[in-house]
C-alpha cells in the first residue's frame, strides 16, 4: 500500500489492512471517485459464491477495532478507532448526547432510540426494534433516527450476527449489532473524542483526505465530510 488510497481487496485481511493503513474506508461508491471498497475489490469477492466482502464486515470490525456505520453521504464506511474519535468530535460539535438534547439540537425520537442503544448495547437490530416497539409499523422513524445517530457519531455498528441452521451453519444475512462508540471502542475513543476542538478535528481529517486524494478537488472532499 502507499500513502494514496490505492489497494486491491481479495481477502478479509486486505480489508483489515486497508482500514489500518488509510483510516477511512467507505464500502460503496460515493462522490469521491475511487474512495470505496466497491471500486477496489476483486469482483469475485463482491458477491461471492462463498465468503466475500459482505461476510467479512463483522470480522473486519473485530480484527481492526474500527467503527462501522453510515458516516458519509448516508452510506456505510469503516473508520479506524483513532480517526473515528476525530470524526465523532467534529460531528458532535463538542456535545455529548444529553447536552445536545438539552440544548434542543436532538429530537425526542432520536433521544429515545439513543437511550435504548446506550442502555442495552451491544444489541442486534431485531431486538432493538422489539424493545422500542418499532416493528410492524407500531412506531416509525427507526431508520431515519438510526442514520442520524450514526452520522453524528453517537452510534456505531459493532458487529454482524448471523442465524444458524440446525447443523450450526451460518445462514441468511447478518443482523447489525448496535452500540455506542464509548462501549464498542473503549478507552482509546473516550480519551480522544473531546481532546481538541471540533474545528481542529475537522482540519486533521480534511488534511488526511487531501493526502489520500491529492488530485481531487478540495471542495469535493469538503462536501464529502459534511
Amino acid at each position: 500500500m502507499t500513502g494514496r488510497f490505492d489497494f486491491l481487496i481479495r481477502s478479509q485481511k486486505d480489508m483489515v489492512d486497508a482500514v489500518k493503513e488509510f483510516g477511512f474506508v467507505p464500502l460503496f461508491r460515493n462522490s469521491v471517485a475511487g474512495f470505496s471498497i466497491e471500486e477496489h475489490c476483486d469482483e469475485r469477492c463482491w458477491f461471492a459464491d462463498g465468503e466475500g466482502v459482505w461476510e467479512w464486515k463483522g470480522p473486519v470490525i473485530r480484527r481492526s477495532g474500527c467503527a462501522y456505520g453510515k458516516f458519509f453521504e448516508k452510506k456505510a464506511a469503516f473508520v479506524s478507532c483513532e480517526w473515528f474519535a476525530q470524526l465523532a468530535n467534529y460531528r458532535r460539535d463538542g456535545y455529548d448526547f444529553d447536552a445536545r438534547f438539552e440544548d434542543g439540537l436532538a429530537s425526542y425520537k432520536d433521544r429515545d432510540l439513543y437511550e435504548l442503544v446506550a442502555g442495552n448495547a451491544p444489541i442486534i437490530s431485531r431486538e432493538l426494534k422489539r424493545l422500542g416497539d418499532y416493528r410492524k409499523g407500531a412506531r416509525g422513524g427507526f431508520d431515519v433516527s438510526m442514520g442520524r445517530l450514526q452520522e453524528q457519531g453517537y452510534v456505531v455498528i459493532s458487529d454482524f450476527v448471523y442465524s444458524r441452521d440446525r447443523y450450526g451453519r451460518r445462514c441468511g444475512w447478518g443482523l447489525a449489532e448496535y452500540s455506542t462508540p464509548e462501549k464498542a471502542l473503549g478507552g482509546a475513543f473516550c480519551a480522544g473524542v473531546y481532546a481538541q476542538s471540533p474545528r481542529e478535528s475537522y482540519e486533521r481529517i480534511f488534511e488526511h483526505l487531501c493526502g489520500l486524494f491529492p488530485d481531487t478537488d478540495r471542495e469535493t472532499l469538503r462536501s464529502f465530510l459534511k
